[in-house]
């Protein structure tokens, strides 16, 4: 393993404010977090994501766009629960992206357990229609919180670097002082 933490863009560049994780991974490569930190954007390729979690991390960090019911842009840290190995369900599909299977998978194919999970999450604003297949770019509110997720980030992984069970804080007062309760999902 060539790292202790994963920092995973997931979301589909195609679909709106859906693209929030992989802008912020492109973000971060004008202000590159440490070397010892994997970052990585996985898109929708869930399968990829599933085997990425059995490699060993102590900690990975998914950011993604989340309904949560916040005002558009709103940053959440969220620890979801963790499925069991025991947990069967259907597989991610290949090209789509749903956390909760993807996390479920990769606990039914690995034997040790999977690394402590924190998604990053920005409320959408815009999301496409659907009946539509293609809704490119995202929305003004979405591409301002990528700038404020990758401050974030760069505040958060010293602190799980140096500690994977501490608990990170979002810099500002709209945003989670602290993780959410566990059984949140993030999607």
């Amino acid at each position: 393993m060539s790292a202790r933490l994963l920092v995973a863009g997931v979301g589909n560049i195609f679909l709106a404010d859906d693209a929030f994780g992989p802008e912020v991974i492109r973000a971060l490569d004008r202000r590159p977090l440490p070397p010892e930190v994997r970052v990585r954007d996985f898109g929708i390729r869930g399968m990829d994501l599933a085997y990425a979690l059995l490699d060993g991390y102590d900690t990975a960090v998914l950011v993604d766009a989340a309904v949560r019911g916040h005002e558009p842009g709103t940053l959440s840290l969220v620890e979801p629960d963790l499925p069991d190995r025991a947990t069967v369900g259907a597989p991610p599909e290949a090209h789509g992206m749903d956390p909760a299977k993807v996390l479920a998978l990769a606990a039914h194919l690995g034997d040790e357990p999977l690394p402590r999970v924190l998604v990053l999450a920005c409320e959408p604003e815009l999301r496409a229609p659907a009946d539509e297949d293609i809704a490119p770019g995202v929305s003004a509110t979405v591409r301002e919180a990528v700038g404020r997720a990758v401050a974030a980030l760069h505040t958060m992984v010293p602190v799980l670097l140096a500690e994977p069970a501490g608990t990170p804080a979002l810099s500002r007062p709209d945003e989670s002082p602290a993780l959410s309760p566990p059984g949140c999902r993030a999607r």
